[in-house]
């Protein structure tokens, strides 16, 4: 599997438990459970598409928002998710405040306990196991 593969499923993994954590916790926080998934989906890919962008424009302009470039990728995530998906709705400032935190900091411990549980060899660019060569005759 290759390390782009691992890494999406590693990201989608923890953006689904961000925002389960999120709905559960905050009552302004709500998924549609038939659009779970779509909602995941659509949330992973503005994040793909929104931190590289985010990243350059404050290196380029304000660096001084490079440490919160994965905060501000999280809000932007939602903000976006919200308008292409009727399955996510999240009501009130505080709400959105909390759910942004919530799902970042998931992401965060996702990102580093996950790997050394799931795909640790394609993670690491350590090859799998391999049985021993038989001895030269």
């Amino acid at each position: 599997m290759s390390r782009l593969v691992a890494m999406t499923v590693l990201e989608l993994v923890a953006n689904a438990l961000g925002l389960l954590i999120a709905a559960a916790v905050l009552p302004g926080f709500s998924i549609d459970a038939l659009s779970f998934i779509i909602v995941v989906a659509i949330f992973t890919v503005v994040k793909f598409i929104v931190a590289p962008l985010i990243e350059k424009l404050s290196a380029q302009y304000v660096p001084v928002l490079n440490g919160a470039v994965s905060l501000i990728t999280t809000f932007l995530g939602l903000l976006i998710t919200t308008f292409f998906s009727r399955g996510l709705v999240i009501s009130g400032i505080q709400t959105w405040i909390l759910a942004t935190l919530i799902v970042w900091v998931c992401g965060l411990l996702a990102a580093m306990i996950l790997p050394k549980f799931l795909f640790r060899s394609t993670l690491s660019g350590a090859k799998p196991h391999q049985p021993p060569h038989p001895p030269a005759a």
